[in-house]
């Protein structure tokens, strides 16, 4: 049985259309980004074939631009083979600096009710506290503004200090770091944000993060929509 993988291609008119490429087509594809310039039968002999039985794959492959060949030379990456490594290569450069927003920040002394109404007016899944310096406190979700309303009537004036989730227990990112770091991140704590920090100066005992931006899901998701819209 032959299995297929579709692959979206783009037509000079605007439009796509679908290429069928077999598992074994693909694996000649992945062996000549890897070891380009690389010949036949270097590729027949990586996968344990013969050079007839793979020719009318590199055929498919060379007429569809995916890999291409020079005489005396062997094949190598073919226009449609580059782009996707060099998306690639962009994605695992790209630092958390270059993409986090402005961050939604309340001080610890901020109440319950200021906080779920700077929650709703910003439009954000939570907000980052710090204390009288500025430093990282910690971060107030909706989840934890939530769970003190419900059935509290005395809720409103209580300190978001005291629902927060400290800064110990706090996941962050600096700028430095890559945006597939923060997507990791954000994927095994299952949440929707991180704060972005640097060190702070501060003389207090302990460590100290000044907050300077956060990044989130949909930073992440835009950016990778931005990426496939420029190709």
């Amino acid at each position: 049985m032959t299995y297929y993988i579709q692959y979206q291609i783009a037509s000079k008119k605007g439009g796509a259309f679908i290429i069928d490429l077999t598992a074994r087509q693909v694996e000649i594809l992945n062996i000549v980004q890897k070891h380009a310039p690389i010949t036949g039968d270097q590729i027949a002999e990586m996968l344990n074939l013969s050079k007839a039985t793979i020719r009318t794959d590199l055929s498919k492959l060379g007429i569809l631009n995916y890999i291409d060949a020079k005489p005396k030379v062997g094949y190598f990456v073919g226009k449609r083979g580059t782009p996707n490594r060099e998306e690639k290569f962009r994605l695992l450069q790209m630092k958390v600096g270059d993409l986090h927003g402005v961050p939604v920040i309340v001080r610890e002394t901020t109440t319950i009710q200021e906080a779920v109404v700077a929650l709703f007016l910003e439009n954000v899944s939570n907000l980052i506290v710090t204390d009288e310096d500025g430093d990282l406190a910690g971060v107030a979700s909706r989840k934890d503004l939530l769970k003190v309303t419900l059935g509290n009537p005395n809720a409103a004036t209580i300190p978001v200090s005291l629902v927060m989730t400290r800064q110990a227990n706090v996941v962050t990112v600096s700028p430095e770091d890559t945006v597939l770091e923060a997507a990791r991140k954000i994927i095994a704590r299952q949440i929707d944000s991180l704060p972005v920090v640097v060190p702070s100066d501060s003389d207090k005992p302990g460590e100290h993060w000044k907050v300077v931006g956060r990044i989130t899901k949909t930073n992440i998701i835009k950016m990778l929509l931005d990426m496939v819209a420029e190709d």
